[in-house]
């Protein structure tokens, strides 16, 4: 499906109706100008129904193949479990639909790898979901990085985990669906390092603790990039953290309170000199995260504008996730 520059609004159809689909439904009703929510799928039909009711969407389909075959649909958005992404984004471009599917894209980088090429072929747009690239505090804080506000980086830190005691059910302990905190979470902090790092990593070593389930609960690593810098991060789904992300160079260091998911309102990070003397940075806007990280995908649609994620940082991403699943000996059922 290829849509004219001239065309001003980009039709959704959601596949999933879980969490990260409401915000992402949430988003978009936020963000009329570009956007039309037409239509959700979901595997029961009173599942989607109320997902529709409580986001105003017109549609509701009883299956995800429904979904796929409506023609009244340009883009789809996928927040399935992990080890769907692959099978489910094949699908919906044979269909010809554009595809924005949340992180990690895939299960593996040959998953991944064949997706792009899917794309490709089809004349669509894939693209990996990480909504904290479309915010401006992330854009900010690259620009201060570059202008040499910390001289030279030469660590990046970053934490992201959470504690639950929901572990039935709970698709993030299935090794099936592709689960683990690595997966969940983990690949945030790899994209991060790797952004700011601005190249891949040359070595990687990961230690985790394994579930009873299988999956990572929490795991720990460290990253060397062959420009010098170094890169540690931790994720966990057992453990709870400030959740944030430093930047350290030779004359000063940057930190950075709220990295994964910033606020509309007074997202800030702090600029620290040499002396000590702390500077903190405001960046506010007047639209949603999701709603910011889907005008980019619409961008890229209708404007030909490189897309935030490449497929190329993907695949880079996915490479450290598989090296790091490896070495802590997490397989997929």
């Amino acid at each position: 499906m290829s849509l004219s520059s001239s065309s001003k609004t980009l039709r959704w159809g959601i596949l999933g109706t879980g969490n990260i689909a409401r915000q992402f439904a949430q988003g978009l009703n936020a963000a009329p100008a570009r956007h039309t929510l037409a239509a959700v799928g979901s595997r029961h039909g009173e599942t989607a129904s109320a997902f529709a009711k409580a986001h105003s969407i017109p549609t509701a389909h009883s299956s995800y193949a429904d979904l796929l075959a409506d023609r009244n649909i340009d883009a789809v958005y996928i927040s399935l479990p992990n080890s769907l992404h692959h099978p489910w984004t094949l699908a919906a471009l044979a269909a010809g639909k554009h595809v924005l599917c949340e992180k990690p894209i895939a299960n593996d980088t040959a998953q991944a790898q064949e997706m792009f090429d899917a794309a490709q072929r089809a004349g669509l747009l894939l693209a990996e979901a990480f909504m904290y690239r479309s915010h401006p505090l992330t854009h900010a804080v690259q620009a201060a990085v570059a202008a040499g506000k910390i001289g030279e980086l030469r660590i990046i830190r970053t934490s992201f985990l959470y504690a639950t005691n929901k572990i039935a059910d709970n698709i993030r302990f299935n090794t099936s669906l592709g689960g683990g905190s690595l997966m969940d979470i983990g690949c945030y902090c790899l994209s991060f390092s790797r952004l700011f790092a601005g190249a891949e990593p040359t070595h990687l070593h990961v230690s985790a603790h394994l579930h009873s389930t299988g999956v990572d609960d929490y795991t720990a690593g460290l990253l060397h990039f062959p420009n010098d810098i170094l890169a540690t991060f931790t994720c966990g789904m057992a453990v709870r953290a400030d959740n944030t992300a430093s930047l350290l160079g030779t004359a000063g260091y940057i930190e950075i309170p709220i990295p994964w998911k910033p606020p509309a309102q007074n997202a800030a990070f702090t600029v620290v000199d040499a002396s000590g003397t702390r500077l903190t940075q405001v960046v506010s806007v007047h639209t949603e995260l999701y709603a910011m990280e889907a005008d980019d995908f619409a961008a890229t649609v209708f404007n030909h504008t490189p897309p935030r994620v490449s497929p190329e940082e993907t695949l880079g991403n996915m490479r450290a996730l598989d090296e790091a699943r490896r070495q802590i000996g997490l397989k997929f059922s």
